[in-house]
């Protein structure tokens, strides 16, 4: 590799060469150009999804509906209400449940009031445990504690719409709201989080505890749905198999009953769209390894003809002595040459329209489509499948110069 006169041959070669090499290595750089841009596209694919998520990756949501069979004397059509008592059976008969998180939400049309300001914003009574479910992003203050749960307290964590809306340009901080009438003071506000809409309906909520909404807005007892997050190792399947077990027997509900509770496996749903993008990596890298080939095939032909045209040359270099791996480290080189070569300027290439994709959608709304990027190791694979390829497209015709005889290569025209 560090042999001066080595390289000043192969530069020789391909300056005589200049279409057919180019041509040549074409191949390579198509395929190398072609795997950077659509694995960072998979990426910017993949980002834009995992966005959407934003809940953990493992939480299982469980709802009540109706029963469709009738069972322990029990008519069909009967609405399963959850209570707090289902809080302490769930914590007993689902231990693989790490959380297990109560909520409900405060139903009805009315208003929420500062002053002479009101409007209609959502309110959700929660457990200080739930940014473990869903983050909360705080811009202010803080969020519910356990004191404010015990002691029922009327506090509120309110949206940066709620904000906009009934304060403007003033501190909502330890100013009191009115929900239903009732004062509640408010500790801490939060800027919404997911996609557009999501985002945007997130900032119009208000989170209270779970106990005040239940002492005070006349639902004693009472919770809506539950959320839940499975213990380090325990599949979330599992997690939402027992609650529904448990729940079955809290309210008398058959055992074969599919309706009764409504149910949602984030971690199922992750999974199939993890396999969704491995599907479109794994073929990726299919098209663009077969392009990648076909260009080393090409660069190995043209190594061939390269020795059936210095034939003579090499006769005369044996004839003087040279070693078959002198011969053969020649060819090689060339062809790791032109194949590298190749090979980075589409790495390069790839890489800098990714860059560019990138910086003109970063800080848009895009949907689906986030900060495409090609990994590390990625571009280091590509550069080791790159030194690979090139000395496998000179091994053949290597081996072809190192076989010829000084004599018949003399007798050659």
């Amino acid at each position: 590799m560090f042999d001066l006169d080595k390289w000043r041959e192969i530069w020789a070669t391909v300056r005589r060469h200049k279409l057919r090499t180019g041509l040549t290595a074409f191949g390579v750089f198509w395929g190398i150009f072609m795997l950077v841009v659509l694995l960072g596209a998979g990426k910017g694919l993949r980002n834009g999804v995992e966005r959407q998520f934003n809940v953990a990756k493992n939480a299982v949501f469980v709802w009540s509906q109706r029963t469709s069979i009738p069972y322990a004397g029990l008519k069909v059509g009967r609405f399963v209400q959850f209570t707090n008592d289902d809080v302490v059976a769930l914590q007993r008969g689902v231990p693989e449940a790490a959380l297990v998180l109560p909520r409900n939400t405060l139903d009805g049309d009315f208003s929420i009031q500062y002053g002479t300001k009101s409007s209609t914003f959502s309110v959700k009574g929660e457990y200080p445990a739930f940014p473990a479910v869903r983050p909360v992003n705080l811009t202010e203050g803080r969020f519910i504690n356990q004191p404010d749960i015990k002691e029922r307290r009327k506090i509120a964590v309110i949206g940066e719409r709620v904000v906009e809306v009934l304060f403007g340009d003033e501190n909502p901080i330890g100013q009191e709201i009115r929900i239903k009438g009732i004062y509640f003071r408010v500790v801490g506000v939060f800027k919404g989080s997911g996609e557009a809409e999501e985002a945007q309906e997130d900032a119009q909520t208000i989170y209270i505890p779970l106990t005040a909404l239940q002492n005070t807005f006349n639902k004693p007892n009472q919770v809506g749905f539950f959320a839940f997050i499975p213990k380090v190792g325990v599949p979330a399947k599992e997690v939402e198999i027992k609650v529904k077990q448990v729940l079955a027997r809290q309210h008398k509900v058959a055992p074969t009953d599919e309706r009764a509770f409504g149910s949602a496996n984030v971690e199922e749903e992750y999974a199939r769209v993890q396999g969704l993008f491995l599907g479109i990596s794994s073929f990726s890298w299919l098209v663009s390894i077969g392009t990648i080939l076909a260009g080393i095939i090409g660069v190995s032909n043209i190594m061939l003809i390269v020795v059936k045209e210095r034939t003579k040359e090499i006769g005369i270099r044996k004839a003087l002595g040279a070693t078959p791996w002198s011969i053969v480290s020649l060819i090689v080189q060339e062809s790791i040459v032109i194949t590298a070569v190749a090979g980075m300027l589409g790495l390069l290439l790839g890489t800098a329209l990714m860059a560019g994709i990138n910086s003109m959608i970063a800080g848009q709304e895009i949907g689906f489509f986030a900060n495409p990027q090609v990994d590390v190791s990625v571009a280091l694979t590509a550069v080791a499948l790159l030194v690979v390829a090139g000395a496998v497209a000179g091994l053949v015709p290597a081996a072809k110069a190192a076989q010829v005889q000084p004599v018949i290569a003399l007798k050659d025209e």
